[in-house]
């Protein structure tokens, strides 16, 4: 039977790819026989089948029971995968594994039938795209900035209006920080520690903190406008408390290193 070969420019064309992607693609699962040297070459079952052993190899957490059950023991307990990786690597484990290969778990068939996005601290049952549109919205709106405050808030008249700031250390010392919050009027200060960088996390432990205070004790917080204030729209129908916002480049504005150092 005539064996008619066909260019691999041309098949790029008609898969939609580079050529570049095909000559990878014949190289990695090509068929070498020895004995048989005639039936070298490239073959669409071999190369499924080389495909799927380089998936189960990656696949850690589906292959190593101990450690699958170490990181589904630790998600129970709240970590994130970010903090299980790096604690991972800290504690000098012969087996790691990346938080992109937790993610993938958990969101995979084996983590949704446990039902594990629910241990998250995003809780999504879907994950979002690392790449996904950011909504059109301004995240720190015009009529939150903080010259739009009332004016008591500005004068210090009345308990209950804080400044907010986050203190980040250096990545070696891990994702945990400290949130600070000042009340203006007795600049009275709570400080909290975050074990995550994330802005859902901030804001779910702030509420955890200010939620026991009366409703009059927490009217209101002035952040700068860090990444991880962006999840302050969480505030007003979570604990009743409004968010204002210190312009661009000037945190300053809140006045909390001047607070703490009166």
């Amino acid at each position: 039977m005539l064996n008619a070969k066909v260019p691999v420019s041309k098949i790029a064309a008609e898969i939609g790819r580079h050529r570049s992607t095909v000559y990878r693609e014949i190289k990695r699962n090509h068929f070498e026989d020895d004995e048989l040297p005639y039936l070298n070459g490239f073959y669409g079952v071999n190369a499924q089948r080389c495909a799927d052993a380089r998936r189960a190899r990656r696949r850690k957490l589906v292959r190593l029971e101990d450690l699958r059950d170490a990181v589904i023991a630790q998600l129970k307990e709240g970590w994130s995968p970010e903090q299980i990786a790096g604690r991972l690597g800290y504690e000098g484990h012969p087996v790691r594994v990346s938080h992109e290969s937790i993610f993938t778990f958990v969101y995979g068939p084996d983590g949704q039938s446990e039902e594990l996005a629910r241990h998250l601290p995003s809780r999504r049952r879907k994950r979002q795209p690392r790449c996904a549109r950011r909504p059109r919205g301004q995240v720190f709106p015009p009529d939150r900035s903080i010259h739009e405050r009332p004016e008591h808030v500005k004068s210090r008249e009345t308990f209950g209006d804080w400044e907010g700031d986050l203190m980040i250390f250096e990545r070696a010392q891990g994702n945990a920080n400290v949130a600070s919050l000042v009340e203006r009027k007795t600049r009275f200060a709570v400080l909290f520690r975050n074990n995550d960088r994330s802005t859902t996390h901030l804001m779910n432990r702030l509420m955890d903190v200010m939620a026991p205070l009366p409703q009059p004790a927490r009217r209101s917080i002035t952040f700068d406008r860090g990444i991880e204030f962006r999840n302050w729209r969480k505030l007003k129908p979570g604990i009743g408390t409004e968010a204002w916002f210190c312009d661009p480049q000037a945190p300053w504005q809140k006045g909390s290193v001047e607070n703490l150092n009166k």
